[in-house]
């Protein structure tokens, strides 16, 4: 990425945080990206507290030895749906933390809505 895009990216993921807030009946679901790894949270902004998470780094996404493309975002999506739903979430508000809504950010949203979120 060059410093021009990072730069953009914050920009958006701060006009987005300005409407997007996780309380404790419904957290926000919050997605990152680095040029290696995936990352979900579900956060309760009110309390301060991340109810559950996922990550490509986890011994259950590793388990299933994909590489990380948007196969592997679908994946991730479905288990950390899974992982919420077992925590008690049943409904999120997305934060794709200034990522455009396409590619891995939307396989990864659309998987975990199809394991029963509700966005």
């Amino acid at each position: 990425m060059t410093r021009n895009s990072q730069v953009r990216r914050q920009l958006r993921h701060v006009r987005l945080r300005k409407r997007v807030a996780g309380t404790a009946s419904v957290p926000r679901f919050c997605v990152s990206l680095t040029a290696n790894n995936m990352y979900c949270q579900f956060i309760d902004d009110d309390a301060g507290v991340t109810l559950a998470s996922s990550s490509t780094l986890s011994p259950e996404f590793k388990a299933l030895n994909l590489k990380r493309n948007v196969e592997a975002a679908a994946a991730l999506g479905k288990l950390a749906a899974e992982k919420a739903i077992a925590a008690g979430v049943s409904k999120v508000v997305f934060d794709r933390s200034g990522f455009q809504y396409h590619g891995r950010i939307k396989a990864l949203a659309d998987a975990a809505r199809k394991a029963g979120l509700q966005f």
